[in-house]
């Protein structure tokens, strides 16, 4: 519920500060007095357009804020938290907008894209305005009306959901069979390449496992020729490392006297002699065993070359070519029987066709079942509203393709019969002006009475009705109030007597400067507005006693 409207510089207004209740809330005032600053701020601060004409003369800045209770309102206080900007029960919306045109927004004092502040808006107050009835002339706006009025706007959202699937399954099909010659092009040379890899079948690490054989086998004589000298060099010649360390040891032993800081050195040429017949053993060894293979060199050389060649095919590093394989080879089965191959592709169209036809089936019994309804309440209020002749038909009509389509299997449009024994026919062809906005404040009353939106504002919705039946609409409006939150402009005292709470706008100036001044009547100021509205600028004691007895009875009237 709105609590709180600060504007600060905005149009003619220098500052206006106004507290909100619940109930019905009347704005009042004469023609040119600033009544649509009011909603016009609302508007901005819900993220509306804004220029810099918005600007007060000689400010730097326009700046509104709008004080909210979410408390009893989950969906807003659900979106707070998630996008943690949640402040208790309290919600603060502004909108700071500089004479450059340029605009700030903020969500509890938080810095926040203008995105924001429309999605959270969209939750807190819903604007009928007086142009609105232009809308219900288009058949877009029907199906709005229909699924709000049945709660099938999540199930509305599914429909488009499936619809968009279908539809890029459907065209990714088209696209398939119209490339089908090119798609069959490629679908070859992918089997070619694919085999030809698959005959390589290159292990990971093979080509550097086969380069280090390579290097080992091509060196082979040289090995040899060293394995053989370094043997010798240990254990087989008169100056052979071993005959040195034994000479060495016979000095050490041959000492006059026993020197022990001697001990460690003798004990390491002991085991310097182990280890130097022992690695002599080994190098024979090695020399015997070892074999030259030119037949195996020849293999891995073969074996290379070919590695080679396929990476050079394929302008890639021979240690690229296993991975590319894996992506050749999953493009291949992606084109070839995968989930981009016609067959496939025809298989789940069908199964996205069959969803979606599942969930536009649901959304039809919705709107079928809740048209009716619609129909009969939009008749009781045509009736009252001195139209009750008219009949209203929300005409759900199948698509005449069959085809799917973003909104459901049928459309959706709004019809009337203006006499009896006529058929219906579209809005714009049977209703007038005053009729169509009749109708329109009709469809407005019954559809706010299931809205979950707390706060409703109408602006000169009420235009171009009179007598008795404005009467009515007070009445219609003011039951809404009794439920939620009505902002309304009206020009009828017939209307404004029956709000709850009363504001009264006006303009003067000072200093050749105009002003704009919105201020809450009390009962005595309601009075002389309502005669006012009544009698125009002059106003005799007829005029205020009906104003009293209307302002009195508009009062004690429970709806």
């Amino acid at each position: 519920m709105l609590t709180q409207l600060t504007v600060s510089n905005y149009a003619i207004a220098e500052r206006v500060e106004l507290q909100f209740k619940q109930g019905m809330t009347a704005l009042t005032g004469e023609t040119g007095a600033g009544k649509s600053i009011v909603l016009d701020a609302l508007g901005l601060a819900m993220g509306g357009r804004a220029d810099a004409g918005a600007v007060r003369h000689g400010a730097k800045r326009a700046d509104i804020t709008a004080s909210f209770d979410v408390s009893s309102i989950p969906e807003a206080t659900q979106w707070l938290e998630s996008h943690e900007l949640d402040d208790d029960s309290d919600c603060i919306l502004r909108r700071v907008i500089s004479k450059d045109g340029r605009s700030r927004a903020y969500i509890n004092g938080q810095p926040c894209p203008l995105a924001h502040l429309k999605e959270l808006g969209g939750l807190l107050m819903d604007i009928h305005s007086q142009h609105q009835h232009q809308s219900l002339l288009r058949k877009d706006t029907h199906r709005k009306l229909l699924d709000e009025f049945a709660g099938a706007e999540t199930l509305a959202t599914e429909v488009q959901a499936a619809w968009k699937i279908w539809n890029q399954t459907r065209q990714r099909l088209t696209e398939r069979q119209q490339n089908a010659d090119e798609t069959e092009a490629k679908l070859q040379l992918l089997r070619y390449q694919v085999e030809e890899l698959d005959r390589l079948d290159l292990q990971e690490d093979e080509q550097a496992q086969l380069e280090q054989e390579q290097a080992q086998l091509s060196q082979a004589d040289a090995v040899l020729h060293n394995s053989h000298q370094a043997a010798q060099l240990c254990t087989e010649e008169d100056n052979s490392a071993a005959s040195l360390v034994r000479q060495a040891l016979q000095q050490l032993e041959q000492l006059p006297t026993d020197v022990p800081a001697l001990a460690d050195t003798i004990q390491m040429l002991n085991e310097a002699q182990i280890q130097i017949s022992e690695a002599g053993d080994n190098l024979r060894r090695f020399v015997d065993d070892y074999e030259a293979d030119p037949a195996r060199l020849a293999d891995v050389e073969e074996r290379l070359s070919a590695i080679y060649q396929m990476a050079r095919k394929h302008r890639i590093g021979p240690e690229e070519l296993p991975e590319f394989h894996q992506k050749l080879s999953a493009e291949l089965a992606e084109l070839d029987g995968g989930a981009g191959s016609l067959e496939q592709l025809e298989a789940e169209l069908g199964e996205h066709r069959q969803a979606y036809d599942a969930l536009a089936k649901q959304l039809t019994d919705a709107r079928q079942r809740a048209s009716v309804e619609l129909d009969q309440r939009i008749a009781e209020e045509l009736a009252q509203l001195s139209m009750p002749s008219v009949q209203f038909v929300t005409h759900l009509n199948r698509s005449a393709d069959g085809e799917p389509t973003p909104h459901g299997q049928q459309d959706i449009e709004f019809l009337v019969s203006a006499n009896p024994g006529q058929p219906a026919r579209a809005l714009s062809k049977v209703a007038s002006g005053g009729e169509l906005s009749r109708i329109s404040l009709a469809i407005q009353v019954v559809v706010a009475q299931t809205s979950t939106t707390p706060t409703l504002v109408f602006d000169e919705v009420d235009v171009g009705i009179g007598g008795g039946t404005a009467e009515v609409v007070g009445r219609l409006l003011r039951k809404l109030g009794e439920n939620g939150q009505i902002l309304c402009v009206t020009h009828l005292p017939q209307v404004a007597a029956q709000c709850h709470q009363h504001l009264f706008v006006s303009k003067f100036t000072e200093q050749d400067t105009t002003f704009s001044r919105i201020e809450t009547l009390d009962d005595q100021g309601r009075i002389s507005e309502v005669a006012r509205m009544l009698g125009g600028v002059d106003m005799t004691d007829q005029t205020l006693a009906h104003a009293k007895e209307m302002v009195s009875k508009g009062q004690a009237t429970h709806h």
